[in-house]
C-alpha cells in the first residue's frame, strides 16, 4: 500500500467511526415545557386545527386517526382531506367519528389541483374549512400520545418561533422489508438529524409534524407558496426562517409506519427521500458517506490493514451497533430498533441508494413523476 492510499484508508476508518460515536451519544436540541401544560394558563394554549391529508388505506389508518380523537387538549378541530370521493379512507374516519361523536371533524372532499404537489394541493383545499389559530399539520401515517397537541404546540405561545416540527420512529408491519425501512428512519435519518441540531442546525421540517401558526402561514403566502415544492416539508420551514422566525424541534416523539413489504416499493422511498436531500443540499449529501459504517470501515481497513486502523473500525463499529439498543428519545417509553444484525446490510443498501441517487433529476412520488430540483414541475 502506498502512503496515500494507507492515509486515505486510516481517515475514512476515524471519520466513519468518529461519527458513530458522535450519533451515538448526541441529542437534539429540543425545545422542554418547564411546567405541566394543562396547569398553564388558558391563553397559552389557543385552539388548534389539525390538517390531516389522506390518501386511501393504509394498513394502521383507523389506529392512527384514532389517536388523535384522543388527545387531552381543551379545544381543537380534525380537518381531513382526501381528493377522491371515492376514497376508502372516508369510510375509516366517519368509523372513528362514530365513536368519538362529540369530537369537531369536517372532512373535505376536493379534487383540484394547484400544483405539483398532489399532498399540498390537498392542504389548500383544506385550509379554507381551518377554524383556529394554530395549525398542526400530520402525515396520515403517525400515531401520537394524547399529550401530543399539548407539546407539539406549546412552542408557538413564544412569537420568535416559525414551526415546530418533532422526532420520528419507524413502526414496521414486522417483515424484513419493512423492518429494513424502519431501520433507515431509526438508525441512520434520526441520528442524523440529531447530529445536525447537536451542532447548532436548525434547518429541519419534518412532514411527520409541522405546527405554526395560521398568521405565520397566511404571511408566508399560504400553502401556495409551497405547491410545486416536493420537499413541502422543508420549504415551509424554510420559509419561515427567511422571515427570521426559529424553527424549533419539539420534545414529543411520534410514529410513522413504515408499509413497503418488496424491495423495489422499499428502494423506491429511500432513493427519492436521498435525492431530496441531495436537492436541498448537495454539499453536505457528498459527505453523507461517512455515515455508512460498516462498508466504509470495510475499505478504510482494506487500504490500511494496521492494528490502530482495526481498533478504530471496532470503536466504530460498536458504536454503529449501539444505535439499534438507544431509544428515539429520551426518557421516552417507545422501544429501542433493535435488529442490531442488520446493520451491516442495511448500511450497505444505504450507501448503494446514496450512490444512486446522484444521477437523476426525476423520481417516483405516489405514482407520479416529479423533478427533483426546486421547484418540483410535474412531468407531462
Amino acid at each position: 500500500m502506498t502512503v496515500l492510499s494507507t492515509g486515505a484508508g486510516y481517515a475514512l476508518t476515524l471519520l466513519a467511526s468518529l461519527y458513530a460515536l458522535i450519533a451515538l451519544f448526541c441529542h437534539a436540541r429540543t425545545y422542554h415545557i418547564d411546567v405541566p401544560v394543562r396547569s398553564g394558563p388558558a391563553s397559552c394554549r389557543l385552539p388548534i386545527t389539525v390538517l390531516k391529508p389522506l390518501c386511501g388505506l393504509e394498513p394502521r389508518l383507523e389506529e392512527n386517526l384514532t389517536t388523535l380523537f384522543e388527545q387531552n387538549y381543551p379545544v381543537y378541530q380534525l380537518l381531513f382531506g382526501v381528493r377522491d370521493p371515492e376514497d376508502a379512507a372516508i369510510a375509516v374516519v366517519k368509523r372513528v367519528k362514530a365513536r368519538y361523536p362529540a369530537q369537531d371533524i369536517r372532512i373535505v372532499v376536493d379534487s383540484r389541483v394547484h400544483g405539483s404537489n398532489f399532498k399540498v394541493s390537498n392542504l389548500i383545499n383544506m385550509a379554507h374549512a381551518a377554524r383556529y389559530p394554530w395549525l398542526v399539520i400530520a402525515d396520515s401515517d403517525i400515531a401520537v400520545r394524547p399529550d401530543y397537541l399539548a407539546k407539539v404546540s406549546a412552542p408557538l405561545a413564544d412569537p420568535a418561533v416559525g414551526i415546530v416540527t418533532c422526532l420520528y420512529r419507524g413502526r414496521s408491519l414486522d417483515t424484513f422489508w419493512t423492518r429494513l425501512g424502519v431501520l433507515f428512519i431509526d438508525t441512520w435519518f434520526i441520528p442524523s438529524v440529531r447530529v445536525a441540531s447537536a451542532f447548532g442546525g436548525s434547518s429541519f421540517g419534518f412532514g411527520a409534524t409541522i405546527a405554526l401558526r395560521a398568521s405565520t402561514l397566511t404571511a408566508l403566502g399560504g400553502f401556495q407558496a409551497i405547491r410545486n415544492r416536493l420537499a413541502d416539508d422543508f420549504w415551509l420551514g424554510e420559509l419561515t426562517r427567511n422571515r427570521g422566525l426559529a424553527t424549533v424541534i419539539s420534545e414529543v416523539c411520534v410514529t410513522t409506519d413504515v408499509t413497503e413489504s418488496d424491495f423495489p416499493s422499499m428502494w423506491s422511498r429511500e432513493r427519492r427521500w436521498m435525492q431530496t436531500i441531495r436537492a436541498i443540499n448537495p454539499v453536505g449529501y457528498s459527505f453523507t458517506f461517512v455515515t455508512f459504517t460498516f462498508p466504509v470501515v470495510a475499505v478504510g481497513l482494506y487500504l490500511a490493514p494496521t492494528l490502530w486502523n482495526w481498533s478504530c473500525a471496532l470503536l466504530g463499529m460498536a458504536a454503529r451497533l449501539g444505535l439499534h439498543l438507544r431509544k428515539p428519545a429520551p426518557a421516552s417509553d417507545l422501544p429501542a430498533p433493535g435488529y442490531a444484525y442488520y446493520a451491516p446490510l442495511r448500511d450497505c443498501l444505504l450507501l448503494l441508494t446514496w450512490l444512486s441517487a446522484f444521477p437523476g433529476s426525476t423520481t417516483q412520488w405516489r405514482k407520479q413523476t416529479v423533478r427533483i430540483d426546486d421547484p418540483a414541475e410535474p412531468i407531462t
